[in-house]
């Protein structure tokens, strides 16, 4: 029996999408989401976790990320888990994990007016919340993928 890896989130964009082409001409964009759960504690204090995700995408999705998210704007996003190595500046042996998306929908609402090009048009951008510096990725920012 096959396994299964899939991996579904509603996030905000901790910055702007990174678009570039690759060699072949295909276009990935990277975008970096945050997810944030609240609860409260044993003692009645309010706790809140962020987590940050790394996502690829590729093709014409990639493009439409490029040309319709900026930072603090919702998505959903689905697809699988890859992780991947490299060598650092120093030798040292890195890895990270991504989300490598098959599905994106942009949610809530642009500068003000529903997007025409989402899947979908709930919600809004009225909850985004500053979570916090984002993550650095390093050198690997600049391997091809």
């Amino acid at each position: 029996m096959a396994g299964v890896n899939k991996a579904i989130i509603i996030g905000h964009l901790g910055a702007d999408p990174e678009v570039r082409q690759i060699s072949s001409g295909q276009t990935v964009t990277t975008l970096s989401v945050a997810t944030s759960e609240s609860w409260t504690d044993r003692t009645g204090q309010k706790q809140e976790k962020t987590e940050w995700h790394r996502v690829v995408v590729w093709g014409k999705q990639a493009e439409s990320c490029g040309k319709y998210l900026s930072k603090g704007r919702q998505v959903y996003l689905e697809g699988r888990l890859q992780t991947r190595s490299w060598e650092d500046q120093q030798g040292q042996k890195r890895y990270t994990t991504e989300i490598v998306a098959t599905t994106v929908q942009f949610l809530g609402a642009q500068g003000g007016q529903r997007d025409q090009h989402s899947q979908s048009s709930k919600g809004g951008d009225s909850d985004f919340q500053d979570f916090g510096p984002e993550p650095s990725f390093d050198s690997e920012e600049e391997l091809p993928f």
